[in-house]
C-alpha cells in the first residue's frame, strides 16, 4: 500500500481525456472555455475529507477502559479502526439517526499526540434516548475546543433523524449540522469498507463459521441490503451509482417491537441473548410435525420452518378439545395456552429472529436475480454480528440460488451510513468564492502540467 494513500469519495475524472487532447490543445491561455469548465468542475465536486488508510487495522484485542463501558441507552463497539499515519486535523463527527438508533462516529488522535496517527470510534444510542447522543457531541465538541480553540467542531447528519432531530441538534449543540442523503452515504460507507479497510468483510456459515473475504477488483455490481428499523435492498453499478431497487416494512424495528409485546425485554441486545438459548420448535410447526420425516422429493429436510408460531394454535386447539373432553386443564396448562407470554420467551425470540432473517434473505435472493447481482452484502444494525441471523441469511442465499451467490457481512455493519457521511465533510469555508478560485487553481495547474508532460515525451512544446 502506498505510504500517501488516502481514501476519499471523490471519483476520479473520467472525463479528463476528452477535455485535454494532448496532441491537439497546445496552449491554455485563449481557451477561456476550458477555464470556465474547471470552476464549474469545482464548484460542482468540492471534494471531501481525506483519510490517510495507510496500515489501518480493526483493534480486536484491547483491554476495556472504564470510559467505554456500555451504559443504560449508549453501546459502544470496541471494535475501533486504527489509522496510525492520519496526521490531518479532523473537525467533525458524524452521525445516523435511525428509527431505532443513532450511530456515532468520531476521529480521536491517539495518546494526545500526532505521531502515532488516531482511531475511528464507533458507538450507537437508542433514538428514543437521543439525549443521550447529543450531551456525548458535547462532550466531544468541548474536547475539540479545548484543543482547538479556532477550530469550530461540525457535525454532518445523516438518516431520518437528520432532518426529524435537526433544529434539536443546532440548538443544543450550537454547531453547523450539515445533512447528507441516507442512501448516498450507505453506499460511500460500503465501499469505503469493501475497499479500504482489512478483514472488514467476511462470509459466515454453520460449518466454516467467519472467514475473511479477499478484497476483488472487480468490486461492482453489487447489492446492498441495509437492514436497520425497516429493509432496503439497493443495487450499487459503480461509485455513487446506486438505485433502491425493492425493501420490506418487516425489519430489525418489526423483531424489536414484537418481542417486546410478547416478552417485555427492554434492549435489542437483550432480544439477541434470548434467542441464543431458545429453540423454535416449541413453537414453529416444521416440516417433520407434518410429514413425520424429510420431504426428500421437494429438498426440504424434516427441520424446516413450515408455519412460524404454527404449534401455539395447534396447543391451543388440542387443550380446548382435552376440556371439552372433561379431562380439564389445570390453571397453569390454561396460561399456557391463552397467554402467549406464557410460552418460554427464549423460544419465541429465536422463532421471530428465524422468521425475519429467512423473509430479508429470500426477498434479497429475488432481488439480486431480476438484477442479475451475484455479491450481496448484508448491513445493518439488525445484524449485529449474531451468529444466528447471518447463518439464516447467508443460508437463504445458498440454498436459492445453489451455491451460485455469496452473501457478505461487514465488521462494522451498523455504521455504513455515518461512515459514508464522514466522508462527505467538505474543506472548511467551502462556497466562498475564494475557495472556489484557489480549488480551481489547483485544478488548473494539474492538468496544465499533466499536459505539459505528455506533450514532452511526443515531442512538442507547449507554451
Amino acid at each position: 500500500m502506498s505510504p500517501s494513500k488516502t481514501s476519499s469519495v471523490t471519483a476520479a475524472d473520467p472525463s479528463r481525456s476528452r477535455r485535454f487532447p494532448a496532441r491537439h490543445l497546445r496552449t491554455f491561455s485563449d481557451d477561456r472555455e476550458l477555464t470556465q469548465n474547471i470552476v464549474q468542475e469545482t464548484i460542482a465536486n468540492p471534494g471531501s475529507v481525506k483519510i490517510n488508510v495507510e496500515g489501518a487495522f480493526i483493534v480486536d484485542d484491547e483491554p476495556e477502559s472504564p470510559k467505554s463501558v456500555d451504559r443504560d441507552g449508549i453501546h459502544y463497539e470496541r471494535k475501533d479502526i486504527r489509522l496510525p499515519h492520519h496526521t490531518g486535523v479532523v473537525s467533525h463527527v458524524a452521525v445516523d439517526i435511525g428509527g431505532s438508533l443513532c450511530k456515532l462516529v468520531y476521529f480521536s488522535r491517539e495518546h494526545a499526540t500526532c505521531d502515532n496517527g488516531g482511531r475511528l470510534n464507533f458507538l450507537n444510542f437508542e433514538t428514543e434516548r437521543i439525549d443521550l447522543c447529543i450531551e456525548f457531541i458535547k462532550h466531544l465538541k468541548e474536547n475539540h475546543e479545548a484543543r482547538s480553540p479556532a477550530d469550530k467542531l461540525c457535525v454532518m447528519a445523516t438518516g431520518g433523524g437528520a432532518f426529524k432531530y435537526y433544529e434539536m441538534l443546532k440548538d443544543a449543540l450550537g454547531v453547523d449540522v450539515i445533512r447528507e442523503d441516507e442512501m448516498e452515504c450507505l453506499i460511500i460507507g460500503l465501499d469505503f469498507f469493501i475497499t479500504e479497510i482489512p478483514n472488514e468483510v467476511f462470509t459466515y456459515s454453520e460449518t466454516t463459521s467467519m472467514e475473511f473475504a479477499e478484497a476483488r477488483p472487480d468490486v461492482y455490481p453489487y447489492m446492498l441490503v441495509n437492514i436497520g428499523s425497516g429493509v432496503s435492498m439497493v443495487k450499487v453499478c459503480g461509485p455513487r451509482q446506486f438505485q433502491r431497487v425493492g425493501g420490506t416494512s418487516l425489519g430489525g424495528g418489526t423483531f424489536w417491537g414484537i418481542m417486546s409485546l410478547l416478552t417485555g425485554a427492554r434492549t435489542f441486545d437483550d432480544m439477541l441473548a434470548m434467542a441464543d438459548k431458545g429453540d423454535n420448535t416449541g413453537v414453529d410447526m416444521l416440516v417433520g410435525d407434518i410429514y413425520g420425516t424429510d420431504y426428500g422429493k421437494i429438498g426440504l429436510k424434516s427441520s424446516t420452518i413450515a408455519s412460524t408460531f404454527g404449534k401455539v394454535f395447534k396447543m391451543k386447539r388440542a387443550a380446548e378439545q382435552s376440556a371439552e373432553d372433561g379431562e380439564g386443564l389445570s390453571h397453569s396448562d390454561n396460561d399456557s395456552v391463552d397467554d402467549p407470554s406464557s410460552f418460554h420467551h427464549e423460544d419465541m425470540s429465536r422463532s421471530l429472529l428465524f422468521a425475519i432473517s429467512n423473509n430479508i434473505g429470500q426477498i434479497a435472493y429475488l432481488q439480486s436475480e431480476k438484477h442479475k447481482i451475484k455479491h450481496i452484502y448484508f448491513g445493518g444494525s439488525f445484524i449485529r454480528g449474531h451468529r444466528q441471523t447471518m447463518n439464516t441469511l447467508s443460508y437463504a442465499i445458498r440454498f436459492w440460488s445453489n451455491g451460485e451467490k455469496q452473501a457478505y457481512f461487514l465488521r462494522h455493519e451498523g455504521y455504513l451510513g455515518s461512515v459514508g457521511a464522514f466522508l462527505k465533510r467538505q474543506p472548511e469555508n467551502w462556497g466562498r468564492r475564494s475557495s472556489f478560485e484557489e480549488a480551481a487553481a489547483v485544478r488548473f495547474a494539474n492538468y496544465r502540467d499533466e499536459l505539459r508532460r505528455s506533450s514532452s515525451r511526443e515531442g512538442e512544446p507547449i507554451s
